[in-house]
């Protein structure tokens, strides 16, 4: 008798595995993985817009990695309060043309962004600075911490030690915090200024995005900085970690890019609801790409940043 368990028993095995690929890793890299979080309004305007990004922590020293275009949205939120601060300051007992004259000699304008306030959720438990050093060539920003007495992380990360060990075809994941949800804020109309309260959502849910690495990124002279990914890196996660089923950090989430795909679709006659139209559709495909483990050991060994390799 030919006995046919056995097989049937591990492919069961192997699907469910399969379905549980990033679940450890989530749970792992969710420990030292946190948001950032923006509220900004433009000048002139009582409406709030919410923004996020998100940084990993290196170790127990308070060095965090992110992307270089967050460090420097994050940078710019002083400069813009501090000329909102400005207007503010000096048009006290304007008349309305006058501080019309005041606006647009600092440049604020109803497009311009007038205010934005940024806080790092769940980072640490108090701040006396922010330092920032952004790598020169690459979308990468190390971001100091100081201050602190407690980091409000549960664990660090491992950087993947054999840059050859990822290829095209192996499926890893991106964690970070897109489709910001939080409510805690709220706009002063005496002191007509955006405010962080105490009331509200003051977090985000995570948000997980999985792919297949499809082709690497080369800069000058050949030299690999990059990870494509056959699927985007969502608004929002820039500056999250890519990591592999262990939870070991392969790189980090930089950019999206849209390539044409070519499979246009001009005034086709479709049906829908029940009544005849006319369609224009043009299809792209939105690839993620991220930084490459092997630039950002290079980055944190350049500046003597500790860490860990696995």
């Amino acid at each position: 008798m030919k006995f046919t368990g056995i097989p049937s028993l591990l492919a069961i095995f192997k699907e469910i595995n399969s379905s549980k690929m990033f679940v450890k890793a989530i749970q792992e890299v969710s420990g030292f993985t946190r948001a950032v979080h923006s509220i900004s309004r433009s000048f002139g305007s009582n409406q709030i817009q919410r923004g996020s990004a998100t940084l990993f922590f290196i170790n127990n020293d308070g060095w965090a990695l992110t992307c270089k275009h967050v460090a420097q949205w994050i940078s710019q939120a002083e400069k813009i309060n501090q000329r909102f601060t400005s207007f503010q300051q000096q048009s006290h007992e304007m008349n309305g043309k006058q501080q019309n004259n005041l606006a647009k000699s600092l440049g604020l304008t109803p497009q311009s962004t007038a205010e934005m306030r940024i806080t790092f959720v769940d980072c640490i438990d108090k701040m006396s600075n922010l330092k920032f050093i952004s790598h020169p060539d690459y979308d990468l920003a190390l971001i100091q911490f100081a201050g602190f007495d407690k980091l409000l992380i549960n664990n660090t990360p491992k950087f993947l030690e054999n840059d050859q060990a990822v290829q095209p075809g192996a499926m890893l994941c991106r964690l970070g915090f897109p489709f910001p949800e939080f409510s805690n804020f709220k706009f002063n109309p005496e002191k007509q200024v955006l405010e962080w309260t105490q009331e509200g959502a003051a977090r985000s849910p995570r948000f997980p995005i999985e792919g297949m690495v499809t082709r690497f990124l080369g800069g000058k002279g050949g030299k690999v900085y990059g990870i494509e990914m056959s699927t985007p890196g969502l608004r929002g996660q820039s500056g999250g970690p890519l990591f592999d089923t262990e939870g070991r950090i392969i790189g980090m989430q930089s950019r999206t890019k849209h390539l044409h795909l070519g499979f246009d679709i001009e005034d086709k006659e479709i049906v829908a609801h029940g009544k005849s139209k006319k369609i224009n559709d043009y299809a792209f495909i939105h690839l993620g790409e991220c930084i490459h483990v092997s630039v950002i050991k290079e980055f944190l060994n350049q500046h003597q940043i500790n860490f860990e390799k696995a």
